[in-house]
């Protein structure tokens, strides 16, 4: 995939604001709701968003450190890596959400959660804007970032931010599925 820095910012940015649109409307929901699950198997609104928080919590402070540590200035073309660009499509919504296995560190499957899960994850995606404005005055192709499962495989920072957004998003339609069905 090889597009400007410009206006792969700017869809990151579009799908960032339409994630915290959609996590603002959780609050409106009872509790009830939001830990409500189809199968015991299965995961609830706040266990969805719980899973996004924990892979929050590696990839927001790796990106910020990357690009504050890097004096690498910005370049008008983000060319995706073959690996990046793989993970990225894989987290990408689709009609029929294939399942995933979920690491065991980022499955929080009958965790006792509560409202505070929504704010956490609204937090973090204020979080991800600021750090989306930084990006622009950053090289997308040339800063890399380690990735949750290994310290080894490093991503192009553009595809970093693609896979956590597009993951983010991914499961607020689950989370959307999920308050639909109830």
């Amino acid at each position: 995939m090889k597009i400007t820095s410009k206006d792969l910012l700017l869809d990151l940015v579009e799908r960032t604001r339409k994630n915290i649109n959609e996590a603002e409307k959780y609050n409106q929901l009872s509790i009830e709701k939001l830990n409500w699950k189809n199968t015991p198997e299965s995961w609830s609104i706040l266990e969805c968003l719980e899973h996004l928080n924990l892979y929050g919590d590696y990839y927001l402070p790796e990106i910020e450190d990357r690009m504050l540590r890097s004096k690498r200035k910005n370049a008008s073309v983000f060319k995706s890596g073959l690996l990046g660009n793989y993970f990225a499509k894989m987290m990408l919504p689709r009609e029929k959400l294939n399942t995933m296995k979920t690491f065991k560190d980022k499955n929080p499957i009958n965790n006792d959660l509560d409202e505070k899960c929504i704010d956490r994850f609204i937090a973090q995606q204020h979080k991800t804007l600021e750090l989306l404005d930084i990006a622009r005055n950053k090289d997308l192709s040339k800063i890399k970032t380690s990735i949750s499962i290994s310290k080894w495989i490093k991503l192009k920072l553009g595809d970093t931010f693609r896979v956590l957004i597009y993951h983010n998003q991914r499961h607020i339609v689950q989370c959307n599925r999920i308050a639909n069905k109830y």
